[in-house]
This record gives C-alpha cells, structure tokens and sequence, in this order.
C-alpha cells in the first residue's frame, strides 16, 4: 500500500476473527509486533456470519498502536465503507461484488486519508480489475470462502495471485497483493512465491503458543521466498 507499505516488504495481518474478545486488550498485545491487525466485518447478508461494526474499529484505535486493517464482507460499500475510514481505520479494503461504483468509492476513502483495498471472492476473476487497479493500494484475493475462519487453503487460488502480480508488475504500479484464508507456515511460503506481499493469518498466529514468535516465523518464511 502506498503510504505504508512497499511490495518489496512482507507484512503479517493477524485477524481476531480468532481472539479472545472478553480480553481484546490482552489480544492485541500478544500481536504487537505485528504490521496491523485485521478486523473481518460480516453483515450476515453479503456472507452468511454476523461480527463486528465500525465501533470495534473504534475500540482498537484507542487500544493498540497497531493500525486497523479492515476487510468489509457487507452489501451496499459504497455507503457504509466510508464509516469505517471516519472510525479510524488505516486501510478499508471492501468486496468488488458488494460495490457499485468501486473507483469512485477509492477515491472518497483516501479523501477520508485511508488506504484503500479491493477484495474478490474466490470465483471472482481478476481480469476485469486490471485496467483500474492502480485506482487502490491493495488486492485482496481470497484463498477461502469469505464468511467463516479456519477454512482450508484454496491452492487453485494460486495462479489468480501470479496473473495479479505480473499485470501490476508490468505496469510498473506500487499495489500490494493481500492473501487472506488458510494462510499458515505450510502455505505462506507458496503465496509470497506467486506474488503476494501481505498475509492474513488467524488461527496460526492465535493458537501457537507464542503469537510473537509465530508472527516472527511466517514474516521470516515470506521474505525468503518471495516473488522476484
């Protein structure tokens, strides 16, 4: 992402899709060394689970230092996404399924002085995007079904991340490609590989027994093996 971020760095985004909300300060510090915290929005219409609002946002905000990555899996972004930058979000990233005018959407958020990511559902193709993509900081490319954590790495997902990378590449644009579904030390190394540079990870980083050194380990597994 432009302001925050390079594609030559590997960043790790832990989700507290999978923390322990009854104790989100002592969460949030378990994962302070990592480069933001992922909050998933799910409006129980777009995806079929019901989490958290703008307020959770909020809360973070006052708590961590750690910016807030938020990943909206709700209808109608083109009116509620700017909620989430006015809370304070460094980087609002929303679904293209759920946006009826997507470029002019980006731009109201950077007006909003947030970054600004584009999300498609596994069976989204990215073709369409490409023309347009320098309008965003990032490409998330699901590799599970959005709605639910702890889902199984999708590796048809894969060369959908490399046909990202060379058309951004080609272009010669400074857009991070983020991966978000089964991201763990067994697939983070096949991600960074075909071109990603920003890593979603739940369940591997809050259940090890360190979140710390887990966050340490995928960061290390992503930069050796990243995309050249």
């Amino acid at each position: 992402m432009n302001a925050a971020y390079s594609t030559d760095g590997q960043y790790i985004h832990p989700s507290i899709l999978n923390a322990d909300f009854l104790a989100l300060g002592a969460e949030l510090e378990k994962i302070g060394t990592a480069d933001s915290v992922h909050v998933d929005v799910m409006d129980n219409h777009f995806v079929p689970n019901l989490t958290f609002g703008a307020s959770m946002v909020e809360q973070i905000v006052r708590r961590s230092a750690i910016p807030v990555d938020a990943h909206l899996m709700i209808e109608d972004a083109d009116r509620e996404a700017p909620v989430f930058a006015e809370a304070g979000a460094s980087s609002v990233t929303f679904h293209l399924e759920a946006a009826a005018a997507p470029i002019r959407l980006a731009r109201e958020l950077r007006r909003k002085n947030a970054q600004v990511g584009v999300a498609l559902r596994p069976a989204t193709p990215v073709e369409p995007l490409l023309d347009v993509i320098g309008e965003f900081d990032m490409l998330l490319i699901m590799t599970v079904e959005p709605g639910f954590g702890g889902q199984s790495f999708l590796e048809t997902m894969l060369p959908k991340i490399r046909r990202a990378r060379r058309a951004i590449s080609a272009a010669n644009l400074e857009v991070s490609i983020q991966v978000d579904g089964g991201v763990s030390r067994e697939t983070i190394e096949r991600c960074a590989a075909a071109g990603a540079n920003v890593f979603v990870a739940g369940s591997a980083i809050y259940r090890a027994q360190n979140a710390a050194d887990e966050i340490s380990a995928l960061r290390e597994l992503a930069s050796a093996h990243r995309a050249h």
